[in-house]
């Protein structure tokens, strides 16, 4: 079981990884200390779904995680 788990985090860690580095660049902090001049927009589409995406697996690892610790 505990194997299982260590392969899930590895799996979900690789795929977070891929998710946050897609996300649009130039987008962030970086406009607040005079980068890019963007007005704020909303999410759509494709770049929604990665964004949606990238907060469940966020949730996946951080449960997975604390499970390999119980478990431990």
């Amino acid at each position: 079981m505990r194997n299982l788990l260590l392969w899930a985090q590895i799996m979900i860690s690789a795929l977070l990884v891929a998710a946050i580095l897609l996300q649009q660049k130039g987008v962030g902090l970086g406009s607040a200390f005079g980068g890019s001049g963007q007005i704020y927009r909303s999410k759509r589409g494709l770049e929604k779904g990665l964004f949606i995406a990238t907060i469940v697996l966020g949730v996946l690892f951080t449960l997975t995680a604390f499970i390999t610790l119980i478990i431990k």
